[in-house]
């Protein structure tokens, strides 16, 4: 949080005030413009390095939310109260704004003073702070507005790195599985090119067998004897058979 080290010069809001309210109807003195202007850098040092420099940043803002409700009440319902004063004691105020360096001495500024009523400690607003109250309000809702508006960035920030990391993670795994999958269609066309090599290899094989195995002799060849027939008659011609 910034502690507004390069405002404007005093003489610089002090005619660009009396330009607006001239045109509203209202002139606003010079010395007043010029105690608003101190006001609001006072407030201002309060809150940064008052508040934030000794506080964890999440203690700071709840104390500087917890200084902003008390005072839009108070603005909001100047005559009731319960809005008025608040007690040291209680449990939500003492972490606060007790313990919390720096928030005490904010509400201080603003018009809280300390007082003891029936013997119960009271932070009382004095009226006659009227000033001092609207333009420290209005400082702690400028730095409220801008921390938040920081916080929303740095989310936004974050949810966009990660979409964007989570983009890059998503890639990297399409691409390794792109990869594998183009492996598995390679190691399947290879085991097929190999199995095609094995299968024309062995077809080639049995051919070369065929072809070196004998033929066998052809069916019109003639075997020795073929078509001679021996006959059971008595041979005609030739010596008689020999008698004793």
């Amino acid at each position: 949080m910034s502690s507004g080290t390069d405002s404007p010069t005093p003489e610089f809001l002090a005619a660009a005030a009396q330009r607006r309210n001239a045109t509203a109807g209202q002139v606003i003195p010079e010395s007043q413009l010029l105690r608003q202007h101190e006001l609001r850098q006072m407030f201002r040092r309060l809150i940064d390095p008052g508040i934030c420099r000794p506080n964890s940043q999440e203690a700071a803002m709840t104390s500087l939310k917890t200084l902003s409700r008390i005072a839009e009440n108070l603005l909001r319902e100047p005559e009731n109260p319960k809005f008025r004063q608040f007690k040291p004691i209680n449990d939500t105020i003492k972490r606060r704004l007790i313990e919390t360096k720096g928030a005490l001495e904010y509400a201080i500024q603003m018009g809280f003073r300390p007082e003891v009523k029936e013997f119960q400690p009271l932070y009382i607003w004095n009226e006659r702070k009227s000033e001092e109250l609207h333009i420290g309000a209005q400082i702690l809702q400028e730095v409220i507005d801008l921390a938040e508006q920081k916080s929303a960035r740095s989310q936004r920030n974050a949810a966009e790195a990660k979409a964007a990391a989570d983009a890059v993670t998503r890639n990297v795994l399409l691409a390794f599985m792109d990869d594998r999958k183009t492996k598995m269609l390679r190691d399947q066309r290879d085991r097929h090119t190999r199995e095609a090599q094995v299968t024309a290899h062995r077809s080639s094989s049995v051919d070369r067998e065929i072809a070196m195995s004998p033929s066998p002799p052809p069916s019109n060849v003639e075997m020795p004897g073929t078509g001679h027939v021996l006959s059971s008659d008595p041979v005609v011609d030739g010596p008689a058979p020999y008698h004793d």
